[in-house]
């Protein structure tokens, strides 16, 4: 059994009151956001830094600079605040079932998983989901997420993985963009504006590959960081999106984009799921793997567990 040494574990008061100096960057504004007095804040910081035996702050001119050790300190605890919060949270809404803690890319989240999650939560009465986007890679020990799904291999640092679907992409482009730059062969792209996504700078060279045929000359790029950027952008008659092929349809279906030669093209990476060992025994997260894995399966997509 892990005893809980106390005087390494604060009272909460003395932490926040940290933790709102740390943000806000003085007593004052500390003390607009907790409802308290400078003078309480003060002395919070004073109790803190009697029991950790550690000097936080500099002190000059009623001006608090915090000290190296203060930043390191202050990094580790406001992620647990994170946890505690979450934790709170979690329990207020949901008292009777389970709560999965998900991070998710955001254009997945809102255009492939939200319309399907009402599926999952229909299923799993009592479950609830909390949702954040992330855009790179995090460590499990460090943030409050039972699960992540992500696009790349299967290489999360300390987890286990499951195969939603490997990526295929789409070209496509406006009905109006059409009507004025006609498309019959990869040639055709010469003097178009091709859109690239910053974290696949080598998806039109897959692209064009799977055409059998070779990047013209004359072509220039534009590079954004968001498919959802990417698709507005299309939709707006700038140029040629290049999309994975779950979201290409959805637009195609739609009648906002067009699809350009040869559809679904095998790229480079999956997307996945992954989540710490530790957590593979959660009962909300077991119930979103079970569920998830046959959303693909009825989507003609097999999901494999690595």
């Amino acid at each position: 059994m892990i005893l809980r040494q106390r005087r390494f574990l604060p009272n909460l008061s003395l932490l926040l009151a940290f933790d709102a100096v740390m943000r806000r960057g003085s007593v004052t504004g500390a003390a607009q956001d907790l409802g308290l007095t400078q003078s309480t804040i003060s002395r919070l910081l004073q109790s803190l830094e009697a029991q950790l035996g550690q000097s936080l702050f500099t002190r000059h001119k009623k001006r608090l600079t915090p000290t190296e050790a203060a930043q390191r300190y202050f990094r580790d605890i406001s992620g647990a605040l994170d946890i505690i919060q979450r934790a709170g949270m979690s329990l207020i809404a949901n008292p009777d079932g389970g709560t999965l803690d998900l991070a998710v890319l955001p254009t997945f989240a809102t255009r492939w998983l939200a319309p399907r999650l009402p599926d999952f939560l229909s299923q799993n009465p009592g479950i609830s989901v909390n949702l954040a986007t992330r855009f790179s890679t995090f460590s499990f020990e460090t943030e409050p997420f039972d699960a992540v799904i992500f696009f790349g291999r299967d290489d999360w640092p300390g987890a286990k993985h499951l195969k939603l679907f490997e990526e295929r992409l789409t070209a496509c482009a406006a009905p109006q963009f059409l009507a004025t730059h006609p498309i019959a062969q990869a040639e055709d792209l010469a003097g178009c504006v091709l859109l690239q996504l910053a974290t696949r700078p080598g998806a039109w060279a897959d692209w064009f590959a799977g055409q059998d045929a070779t990047r013209p000359e004359g072509v220039s790029g534009m590079v954004v960081d968001q498919f959802s950027m990417m698709i507005q952008v299309a939709i707006s008659g700038l140029g040629v999106a290049l999309l994975p092929d779950y979201l290409a349809r959805i637009e195609i279906a739609e009648g906002r984009l067009q699809p350009i030669l040869r559809p679904g093209v095998p790229g480079r990476g999956a997307y996945w799921l992954a989540w710490p060992d530790r957590k593979a025994g959660l009962k909300p997260l077991e119930a979103f793997r079970g569920w998830i894995a046959a959303r693909m399966a009825r989507d003609g997509v097999h999901a494999d567990q690595a």
